[in-house]
């Protein structure tokens, strides 16, 4: 046989393998994209149904298909459980499945773009300046942009802090894992000190004593009229990250290799930063800063579908709208009547699989960076 003939033979073999692995990659991600929308819906019904008031899940069937206007038969429940379900809960549960989903594909994007497996908004400090914007507006009363200050001014703080952690950690051209998130952690710790700074200092106890709650991050107080915001923006950001799966995929390879591919990475990152940061201004000025979601989701579903965007953006944000709602159920269970922050609970799970993911990329010995 040819030299050439056998480099056409090799050729094909790894066609081949290319096309059987993308298949496989296909098939558990749709398997996956399956099995996380039953446990989607699954979680709703869950949520609408457990808390201080059990709501039995046929009964809270029930109420939900009335309210639709599905079902014309007369209601078997009191009117104080149909508020519960439709005015309290439900709007409650919507939220945490898009506040979990926003933060986990704003974190898969924020570890492709930078190239650091431990990216994610609250460890790079994106949601402490989301945060110091929201409690500015709120501490001094700005009102200049309507009902959207409070999103506008968290925008401006995230946008603010992620271009200044990325240039913190920049040095000589380089950025290493290490790096970045030391510079992330120090500018969180500035803005931070900042907050506390306003609160103590701010004439209005009460509603000092409410922001300091709030940023400890929860899903309380939601209502319909300002479910609108976070799920436009989770649209928004969804919509151009698929856009854009492609190019997020080229910078897995480097970012050498993704100019060599026609990618102005420059530019690009400039992009995609304002779009993250849009995002997680609005979902933090509903909310309150909840952290790690970002972090995990990103590594737990890439198990399962492998790396490739196209499949981890969409498998990511179904895994976080499912860890969020049941995250909330049992920040309002655990402790009944009192009610623990959501943000409290997602950092215990977080904390422990950040040092968890430091050890195994220590053991593994790696080291990126982003030239």
């Amino acid at each position: 046989m040819t030299p050439a003939a056998t480099d056409t033979s090799a050729g094909r073999t790894v066609q081949r393998r290319k096309a059987e692995e993308g298949g496989a990659g296909r098939h558990r991600s749709a398997v996956a994209l399956l099995v996380l929308t039953a446990l989607l819906m699954v979680s709703a019904l869950a949520g609408l149904a457990i808390g201080s008031v059990q709501v039995p899940p046929g009964q809270v069937w029930g109420i939900v298909t009335h309210a639709l206007g599905a079902d014309r038969q007369q209601p078997d429940w009191s009117r104080a459980r149909e508020t519960i379900v439709v005015n309290v809960r439900a709007p409650r549960v919507l939220l945490g499945a898009v506040t979990g989903a926003g933060l986990a594909v704003i974190g898969t994007a924020m570890q492709a773009l930078v190239r650091n497996p431990l990216a994610e908004p609250y460890l790079l400090g994106v949601s402490s300046g989301a945060s110091l914007g929201a409690v500015s507006v709120i501490v001094f009363g700005v009102t200049l942009f309507g009902p959207v200050s409070l999103s506008v001014a968290a925008f401006v703080g995230a946008l603010g802090a992620l271009l200044l952690v990325y240039a913190t950690a920049r040095t000589g051209g380089r950025i290493t894992p290490s790096r970045l998130v030391l510079s992330g952690v120090a500018i969180a710790a500035v803005l931070t000190a900042v907050l506390d700074l306003l609160l103590l200092t701010t004439d209005h106890g009460n509603e000092a004593r409410a922001v300091l709650a709030w940023t400890l991050g929860g899903l309380g107080g939601v209502s319909w009229g300002t479910l609108w915001l976070p799920s436009a923006a989770l649209l928004l950001g969804v919509g151009v990250l698929m856009a854009q799966a492609r190019n997020l995929n080229l910078l897995l390879a480097g970012e050498e290799a993704a100019t060599t591919m026609g990618l102005d990475v420059t530019r690009f990152r400039a992009r995609l930063f304002v779009v993250l940061s849009l995002v997680t201004g609005v979902l933090v000025a509903a909310t309150g800063p909840i952290g790690f979601v970002g972090l995990m989701m990103p590594h737990i579903v890439r198990l399962f579908v492998g790396g490739d965007h196209r499949r981890v953006l969409p498998t990511a944000a179904l895994g976080g709208a499912v860890f969020l709602i049941w995250a909330d159920i049992a920040a309002r269970t655990i402790a009944s009547p009192t009610e623990i922050p959501v943000g409290v609970l997602t950092a215990l799970c977080g904390g422990p699989f950040f040092l968890w993911l430091m050890r195994r990329d220590a053991r593994r010995g790696t080291v990126r960076g982003v030239a």
